[in-house]
């Protein structure tokens, strides 16, 4: 049996299928810019994970690793996924190393990665240990971490048993927490060690043992002991290079470009490089031994120049601005804070009463040296009492540069007081007694020329006066019908009492109360 279809019928299934054909159309008109959008959005957007470099290129010191663990943190608050280290540096301190060590054991949000196109030594070695991931030139190189401390007579020598144990001990849990052999981190800051490999016989693992360990290892004939490796005789620290660092498992990868470090890594490129700010820059140059000692000195000696002539003037606005400038690196470096701005300004106080108030020099005076000094040490350190042999040395060290720039301010003390007047530009610093002037006559002095004259000059030893107010020790006393600015020889003497001037330097009347 067949069918047929209408010639209306077969034209309203046309007539239909037109009209799907249009909504297809439409639905396609209108959800196709979304699509493009998408697939826009889907390209512009960059593959790989966000990345930032913190160069560190130059020795670890509280200056360089406040520095570093800022840039970390800057990266981390702004996003970063992987955190670079572009390290070339001799190592240096050991304590600002474990702190640094610290933070990237602790950091778990980020990846971090040493990546070595030159030298890693000694703390910057042990600061890549921990690091995630080590990655190296072929021929960088990367180790001998063994602690040198500065001997008595002024040598370098290897540091006593307490502190080698401290960062061998160091060295192998950050290699253990980072998946790394902990006897080559060892070997790193042991040089009496001998490391080789050794393979087990039942399971054929392979593992690097030491001789201290193969004495105490308890399954030892399971073991069959190999030969020696080279890099870990006797009397030397392993260091190695980036293509027997990776066969050893301590570098994860070698690279021979940074152009390779976005694949490599599987971050975006091109990788933003966290360079210094010229306010760090500057902060370096500050925190340098010989400017520090300037500063200190010049300091010192414009407080002195304040002091003789009280009143905001060129010895106080200079003092200003060497101890800000010191006390700024300071802060930058993370070694000082505000109490030992308060200290130094106690120290200061003290002098001043010792100046003004007090009579002679005594507690007062000492203790504001003290203040004054034993902030300036504080300033420098990240401690209060030194544990480690590095620290001591560190210490010492800043010790000898305060101690120094006080005996650099005393001798310019000297020259000043002595040979001012004489030194060109400075001797419009001080007042230069008038010219007096003969008469027309030549017999004698005018006596308003005299007259004009200050009192200092005028008066001469022996000559009775009397206090126009108290003397505390310094003030003024009226002789005939002039004024003096004198001082007594500590004490202190009322008002209207009768003085007598017993000497005078230059300028200075020195009195003493009948």
């Amino acid at each position: 049996m067949s069918s047929t279809t209408s010639p209306l019928t077969f034209q309203l299934r046309a007539t239909m299928a037109r009209l799907a054909c249009l909504a297809c159309m439409l639905m396609c008109w209108i959800f196709e810019p979304q699509v493009a959008c998408s697939q826009i959005l889907k390209q512009d957007q960059p593959a790989g994970r966000k990345a930032v470099i913190i160069p560190l290129h130059e020795d670890i010191n509280p200056l360089s690793g406040g520095i570093l663990q800022r840039k970390f943190d800057q990266a981390i608050a702004a996003g970063a996924e992987v955190v670079i280290f572009d390290i070339n540096s001799p190592g240096g301190r050991v304590d600002v190393t474990f702190e640094l060590m610290d933070m990237l054991l602790e950091a778990k949000s980020v990846e971090t990665v040493a990546m070595i196109e030159r030298d890693a030594i000694s703390g910057a070695a042990l600061f890549s240990l921990a690091c995630d991931k080590i990655i190296m030139l072929p021929g960088a190189r990367l180790g001998d971490a063994g602690v040198i401390v500065l001997g008595p007579s002024g040598e370098f020598r290897y540091a006593e048993a307490k502190s080698r144990s401290m960062v061998a001990q160091k060295a192998r849990d950050t290699a253990r927490a980072t998946g790394r052999p902990e006897v080559l981190a060892e070997k790193m800051t042991d040089k009496d060690m001998i490391v080789f490999k050794a393979t087990n016989k039942v399971t054929g693992e392979s593992r690097y043992f030491s001789d201290k360990e193969w004495e105490t290892l308890e399954d030892g004939d399971q073991w069959t002991r190999g030969k020696q490796i080279r890099e870990g005789g006797k009397e030397m620290f392993f260091i190695a290079n980036g293509e027997r660092l990776l066969e050893f498992g301590i570098a994860d990868q070698t690279f021979n470009d940074r152009s390779e470090l976005g694949e490599l890594l599987n971050v975006r490129t091109p990788i933003e490089v966290l360079t210094p700010t010229w306010a760090e820059s500057i902060a370096r140059i500050l925190n340098n031994g010989w400017v520090t000692f300037f500063l200190i000195t010049i300091g010192l000696i414009a407080i002195a120049i304040e002091l003789s002539a009280p009143g905001i003037s060129v010895g106080g606005l200079t003092s200003l601005l060497c101890f800000s400038l010191f006390f700024w690196s300071r802060f930058a470096a993370g070694t000082s804070g505000w109490l030992e701005v308060t200290l130094f300004a106690l120290g200061l106080i003290f002098i001043a009463c010792e100046f003004f108030v007090i009579p002679g020099f005594g507690i007062a005076g000492l203790g504001g040296i003290v203040l004054t000094l034993g902030s300036l040490v504080m300033a420098s350190q990240r401690f209060l009492i030194p544990s480690t042999a590095d620290q001591l040395s560190g210490l010492g060290y800043d010790v000898l540069t305060v101690l120094g720039a006080f005996v650099g301010f005393l001798v310019a003390a000297v020259v000043l007081a002595n040979y001012i007047g004489e030194i060109p530009g400075l001797s419009r610093l001080t007042l230069q007694p008038p010219v007096v002037m003969e008469t027309s006559t030549g017999i004698g002095r005018d006596q308003s020329s005299q007259a004009a004259q200050p009192g200092w000059q005028r008066v001469s030893i022996g000559d009775v006066g009397r206090a126009s107010g108290p003397l505390r020790p310094s003030g003024r006393i009226l002789v005939e019908d002039y004024l003096v600015d004198v001082v007594t020889e500590g004490d202190f003497v009322d008002a209207d009492s009768e003085v007598r001037v017993i000497a005078k330097q230059g300028a200075k009347v020195i009195v003493r109360e009948v």
